[in-house]
Formats: C-alpha cells, sequence, structure tokens
C-alpha cells in the first residue's frame, strides 16, 4: 500500500517561494508516477504539476508554468513541488498524489488517474 505524506506547507508572503515535499513510501518510489494537486473550499481539485516514472519530462498546469518545478528524488523516495512569485490566489490545500502506472500525458490533469493520495498540507499566500 502506498502512503504519501506531505509538508512544506505554511505561510509564505507574495512574490515568495515555497517548497513543498511528499514522502512516499510502501512501493518502489522510482515506479511511481507523482503529481501534485490543489484545492480550496467549494472548488474541485485542480491539478498543479506532474512527473511520471521513468519519464523526465514533466507537466504543469497552465496557471503554474513558468513558476512551478516539479521534482523528484528517487534516492529519498520523494517527490518536490517548488513554486516561486507566489500569489494570494495559490492559497490551497496542496495534495501529493501517485499512481504505479504511466498516466498517458493527457490524463495527468485528471485526479482519477491517480490511485494513492496523501492528506494534504495547507498553504496561505499572504498580501
Amino acid at each position: 500500500q502506498v502512503q504519501l505524506v506531505e509538508s512544506g506547507g505554511g505561510l509564505v508572503q507574495t512574490g515568495g517561494s515555497l517548497r513543498l515535499s511528499c514522502a512516499a513510501s510502501g512501493y518502489t518510489f522510482s515506479r511511481l508516477s507523482m503529481a501534485w494537486f490543489r484545492q480550496v473550499p467549494g472548488k474541485e481539485r485542480e491539478f498543479v504539476a506532474a512527473i511520471r516514472y521513468g519519464d523526465t519530462t514533466t507537466y504543469a498546469a497552465e496557471f503554474v508554468k513558468g513558476r512551478a518545478t516539479v521534482s523528484r528524488d528517487n534516492e529519498k523516495s520523494t517527490g518536490y513541488l517548488q513554486m516561486t512569485s507566489v500569489k494570494p490566489e495559490d492559497t490551497a490545500v496542496y495534495y501529493c498524489a501517485a499512481n504505479i502506472n504511466r498516466p498517458i500525458s493527457s490524463n495527468l490533469r485528471f485526479a482519477s488517474a491517480y490511485n494513492y493520495w496523501g492528506q494534504g498540507t495547507q498553504v496561505t499566500v499572504s498580501t
């Protein structure tokens, strides 16, 4: 059973940077496709970025392109989401998700493509 634990959330000032971590266990991390989603109350969970296993290409939503970097350290069994120039609208609970398969790229933005989820970490961007 894959377990995911996010960390790194908190209060960030507008224009600042953040780095979220997602520690995985229960499966060979190098064979997990990883993604980050976020959610605000009353709205659906939305895709932020993803990286498939065995793939150096990363994928990001349009609203974070140029501001977000998704990466992974297979040695540490940890995935990362780094965001710069954060805005108040980036305030949300951020979730790490994983799939033991390699979803096709066009499906990466769908929450249904992932089997496992972390508990989420709150990010609040102050004005």
